[in-house]
């Protein structure tokens, strides 16, 4: 079927990666890795969006939003600013069903001294434990914007783990749909965010 296309191992994620829907996506991006320019880290922590039904979407409410996808391709980069302090690094999702996968956290894996300068701290757990974090780590900003994630080996998403362990739960910093259990974490790591509150994975 179209746009069930999955990467090998050690290559760039193509277009046809974002082009299902956003729960699955978001689930198998964890433990790829993302590659930003000097910098690289595996995922370890993302959240699905859903452009139809999900309040929390901007989507929901923003007609620039919904104009951002009506006018990008599956694996566009979707950027803002999160209450006028920290940007934010989504991907569009344009398949069976249309929505972002918010890149909540990284595992620092090259450029580490690079993202401590960038951050001004050194516990390398802190360096991207957020989406806020990694965009500061990575330096991330508005210029990356409608950034296509799928042409470009210096900013992209590479596959390297044939399978990990994934644990489901609620989205959280938000206040609308967040019961949700749409944030994927990989197990037991100590990079993400906020460890999740239960404790079954999902592998694949």
């Amino acid at each position: 079927m179209p746009g069930t296309q999955q990467a090998l191992i050690g290559e760039m994620i193509g277009a046809d990666f974002f082009r299902r829907d956003p729960l699955r996506c978001a689930r198998d991006l964890v433990g790829c890795e993302l590659i930003w320019g000097r910098c690289r880290g595996g995922v370890v922590e993302t959240e699905a969006y859903n452009a139809i039904g999900d309040e929390a979407c901007h989507c929901f409410a923003r007609p620039s939003t919904r104009a951002f996808v009506e006018r990008n391709q599956a694996g566009a980069a979707y950027i803002y600013l999160n209450y006028g302090v920290h940007w934010m690094l989504n991907v569009l999702v344009k398949g069976t069903e249309n929505g972002f996968v918010l890149i909540r956290a990284l595992q620092p894996m090259r450029g580490i001294a690079l993202m401590k300068r960038r951050r001004g701290v050194d516990d390398e757990r802190r360096l991207c434990s957020g989406p806020g974090k990694l965009t500061q780590a990575l330096d991330i900003t508005i210029r990356h914007h409608e950034m296509n994630l799928c042409v470009n080996e210096r900013f992209c998403f590479r596959k390297i783990a044939d399978s990990v362990e994934v644990v489901a739960d609620r989205r959280i910093g938000i206040r609308v749909s967040a019961d949700l259990p749409w944030r994927f974490t990989s197990r037991d790591n100590q990079h993400v965010s906020i460890r999740p509150k239960v404790s079954s994975g999902l592998k694949d």
